[in-house]
């Protein structure tokens, strides 16, 4: 029976996004910002040292489960329509301690947050860890009832994982230092980039789960947009999303190109770029929830390409502007 409650309990705080939470901080972490500082002619130290990152990824994790604890608490009654196999909360895990586990990981990750606030002296990131315990309560209160609301909050959240650590560097004396300006540009411009990939596909797959979820949804009165805008609607607004993001993505390319990095090059061709061809093509004719289930793997397996991608940035150190 343990083991059963501990399977549940890992399913519960979905421990695959998770680990990809913890994989994106690490390889933004050692594959951008420590060589963008120390690659600086001359070489700079940077604040966040790999214990106080360490605490961060921790408390970044210990937050997300919380979020994904007291969704499922929420949507208990949703989930019986959209999901019934997939439900863990009462099923397996009682309500009570449910709501238990989101307080005491959510408590842990503030607490660790206001120390790094006190250790690094950034007066930010207590203040932020708290915001974004608040704001994945109210989203899976309210939020998620709101048209398109719910779905740029998750995604904001999404770019945050990645804009913390830019926070977590920036002082404002060292930013207007000519000797410190260099790498913190770099680390800022890297982490713009990736959070705007972030952001976009995740209001991406957002869309495309509501566009799956859409029997419960309605049934319940959720204002998602495929509730109140139609299929159609939500396809082309999705459509509209991933058509830019492969705009940005070939000029993207083609400004790596003068520099000869192929294997990136090669890497965004096949792995991103072209399953995004996939997923618009396949989206045209998508109108059963299985259809979507499989466009939002497809999407999640995109999400985990593009932030690999970052790899490449250590690979070619020798340039990172």
């Amino acid at each position: 029976m343990k083991v059963k409650a501990t399977v549940a309990f890992f399913r519960l705080i979905r421990w695959r996004n998770l680990v990809f939470i913890a994989l994106t901080q690490w390889l933004f972490y050692y594959c951008i910002l420590l060589p963008s500082f120390y690659n600086a002619d001359p070489p700079r130290e940077n604040i966040l040292k790999s214990d106080e990152f360490l605490l961060l990824c921790i408390s970044s994790v210990l937050i997300a489960a919380a979020g994904y604890i007291i969704n499922d608490y929420f949507d208990l009654h949703i989930d019986r329509v959209n999901r019934p196999e997939k439900i863990v909360v009462e099923k397996i895990i009682k309500r009570r301690w449910a709501i238990i586990w989101h307080w005491v990981l959510s408590g842990l990750g503030i607490a660790i947050g206001f120390y790094l606030s006190w250790k690094l002296r950034n007066i930010f990131i207590g203040p932020a860890n708290l915001v974004c315990v608040l704001l994945l309560w109210f989203y899976s209160t309210t939020f998620k009832k709101k048209l398109l609301l719910g779905n740029v909050l998750i995604s904001l959240l999404t770019a945050w994982v990645i804009l913390v650590l830019y926070l977590c560097e920036f002082r404002f004396h060292r930013f207007v230092n000519p000797e410190f300006h260099g790498a913190l540009s770099r680390v800022y411009k890297f982490a713009i980039v990736y959070a705007s990939f972030a952001f976009i596909i995740s209001l991406v797959r957002e869309v495309v789960k509501d566009m799956e979820d859409l029997e419960g949804d309605a049934r319940y009165g959720r204002r998602t947009m495929p509730v109140v805008w139609g299929i159609n609607a939500s396809k082309l607004f999705v459509s509209t999303w991933l058509l830019l993001l492969l705009a940005a993505l070939i000029i993207i390319q083609f400004y790596v190109l003068q520099y000869r990095w192929w294997m990136s090059i090669i890497f965004s061709a096949f792995l991103i770029i072209l399953p995004i061809l996939w997923i618009l093509n396949k989206l045209r004719r998508a109108n059963q929830p299985a259809d979507f289930r499989r466009l939002s793997s497809m999407i999640k397996t995109v999400m985990m390409m593009g932030i690999l991608s970052m790899i490449f940035l250590k690979m070619y150190t020798s340039w990172i502007g």
